[in-house]
């Protein structure tokens, strides 16, 4: 691919930092760097940015803990993308931790640039980083062959070329896992996983080897060998749970409620300040039967988000299901305090208060009831049960 010069290119610096954002068009500038410079608070405004047909990128300088949209959901995203994908991306981190660098090596990361930097480093960095683009090594070469084999639908071909990626380079574990990746494809289920055991035999962070090794060893019923994957690539990158997420839906489907309730508790534990993830787990919890969790988790979405007092009716319907009918009953009257005309919710309320023997305060919740919808057939029950 043709690379321009770095005075030539327009540079994308992506950091959630005013100050950061502007030492690094300092440091571009002073080393005469940078046609056209753009800059973004996030993830999510640097992907707007790349959208945009008018603007061209052709170097992007991003941080790695942003809001909205982190350094990785931003690379993923443009790797992804057939518009994009080719873009240098050098990645910013105040330290390079092991969960981050196996994340940002599973988006296929350029390079790494660890905080506070000077203008040398940066300078080195970025030139290291374009020879490499635009001298690549035999593996590469190849591998980018077999990704154009793959778009033009020749499989066979796509295939042809990651062996020989292989052969060129036997000790990195890219091109293994691009082989199992095509030949799961082609649903050649056991070759792909004696690649991807090789991928991890070759780097034991390879995240996205052991996400696929749980994923051929769930369709094949080995549940536990597939949590013990799932468990190992959370280890190695925490913040992918997503993986083990849609892992949890699967064993939740088959029923298999002990498991599942085993992998959400991994993710629960790394997911400490993702609010929209313990609501989404605790809806999941809930659903799936596993209602002390997800009680657990409603508490948690609460608890770090005010503005999400409409979850304790999930709350305290969790609580009921898991046999905590005086505090289900609780959080259900605060609840119907802020919305009094909710019937589900004191539908809810009311046959709490007959599982706990209360029929008088189950009446007077049925009346209200009658009152908002007079129809309800449920509300007539219970009044006629307390009767």
């Amino acid at each position: 691919m043709d690379i321009l010069s770095p005075q030539e290119m327009n540079f994308l610096i992506v950091d959630d930092v005013d100050n950061m954002r502007r030492s690094i068009r300092a440091m571009l500038k002073l080393l005469n760097y940078g046609k056209l410079f753009y800059e973004a608070a996030n993830g999510r405004d640097a992907w707007e940015f790349l959208q945009d047909e008018n603007i061209t990128i052709h170097f992007i300088i991003s941080d790695y803990h942003m809001p909205h949209t982190t350094g990785t959901e931003l690379l993923n995203l443009i790797r992804s993308s057939r518009r994009t994908r080719d873009i240098p991306f050098l990645m910013v981190t105040a330290e390079a931790n092991m969960d981050i660098v196996a994340e940002a090596a599973e988006h296929d990361v350029d390079a790494y640039l660890t905080k506070p930097f000077v203008t040398a480093t940066l300078d080195h960095k970025i030139k290291e980083l374009l020879d490499r683009i635009r001298n690549p090594p035999p593996v590469t070469i190849h591998l980018e062959k077999s990704r154009r084999l793959e778009e033009e639908g020749n499989l066979a071909g796509a295939i042809a070329e990651a062996k020989k990626a292989a052969a060129a380079n036997s000790h990195s574990s890219r091109p293994f896992r691009e082989l199992g990746r095509l030949f799961a494809k082609k649903g050649e289920i056991e070759k792909a996983q004696a690649c991807f055991e090789q991928a991890i035999q070759r780097n034991r962070l390879d995240v996205t080897s052991y996400h696929a090794l749980g994923q051929i060893a769930f369709r094949r019923n080995n549940t536990e060998k597939a949590i013990s994957y799932f468990s190992r690539a959370m280890e190695i990158s925490p913040r992918h749970s997503d993986r083990a997420l849609q892992f949890a839906k699967l064993l939740f489907k088959k029923k298999q409620l002990q498991e599942a309730e085993k992998v959400l508790k991994l993710v629960l534990r790394h997911k400490v300040n993702d609010i929209d993830f313990k609501e989404e787990m605790g809806e999941m919890a809930l659903e799936g039967g596993l209602y002390n969790l997800a009680a657990k988790a409603f508490r948690e979405a609460i608890k770090g988000d005010a503005n999400r007092q409409y979850l304790n009716k999930k709350l305290g319907a969790a609580l009921l299901k898991a046999g905590e009918h005086s505090e289900g009953a609780r959080i259900l009257e605060a609840a119907a305090a802020q919305s009094p005309k909710d019937v589900e919710l004191l539908i809810q309320l009311a046959k709490a208060y007959m599982e706990m023997g209360m029929p008088r305060r189950a009446d007077n919740v049925a009346a209200r009831i009658f009152r908002i919808d007079p129809g309800n057939l449920e509300a007539r029950n219970i009044m006629e049960k307390c009767a």
